[in-house]
């Protein structure tokens, strides 16, 4: 006999950590990475500027691709009947675009730094070779596909955000379903 099991009321509490985790380191590298490119800093400040946002986006692939593996084995809240059916899909789209483009920036990213022939400090510690070989050209593509992928990204995340200010607002559940991050 099979038992029916109803769809959870919120993420699990692993999904809801590896959510603002992200978020925070994302939030985090965004500014490091304007900053990291402006006139007049020092260069040890340019320097721990470019190593935090390396490997910030180290971190963040990581997470986004475990975050990935985890929801595909794990079930998904059901949205409130109160949700037309259209916000869903475009929901759907939006947060499919979200992990896509992260998962572009920090590949992009990966590759301008080591085509360019730049160090990644964490993956170098722990010995980890180089997955791309050195080559001028192939960085500057790199380095183009993240300069242009940050526009749609900084727009997706803030409808993102919107968005779940509008159902925070709305009191309808479905902010409820990713936050907090610990607990039941």
């Amino acid at each position: 006999m099979a038992v029916l099991s109803t769809p959870p009321q919120q993420y699990a509490a692993l999904t809801r950590f590896l959510h603002w985790v992200v978020a925070l380191m994302v939030i985090a590298t965004i500014p490091i990475g304007v900053i990291m490119l402006q006139e007049g800093l020092s260069r040890s400040t340019q320097d721990l500027l470019f190593i935090l946002h390396k490997n910030g986006g180290v971190i963040i692939f990581l997470l986004v691709v475990l975050r990935l593996v985890w929801r595909a084995a794990t079930p998904a809240p059901a949205l409130p009947a109160s949700v037309p059916e259209w916000q869903a899909r475009v929901a759907k789209l939006v947060q499919g675009a979200l992990y896509g483009l992260l998962l572009v920036m920090a590949i992009s990213g990966y590759i301008r730094v080591r085509a360019g022939g730049f160090p990644v400090e964490m993956l170098d510690a722990i010995g980890m070779p180089s997955l791309v070989p050195p080559s001028e050209a192939l960085a500057e593509r790199a380095q183009a596909v993240h300069a242009t992928a940050r526009f749609p990204l900084a727009a997706l995340i803030l409808l993102h955000v919107a968005a779940g200010l509008k159902h925070l607002v709305a009191r309808d559940g479905v902010f409820g379903h990713i936050w907090p991050p610990l607990g039941r």
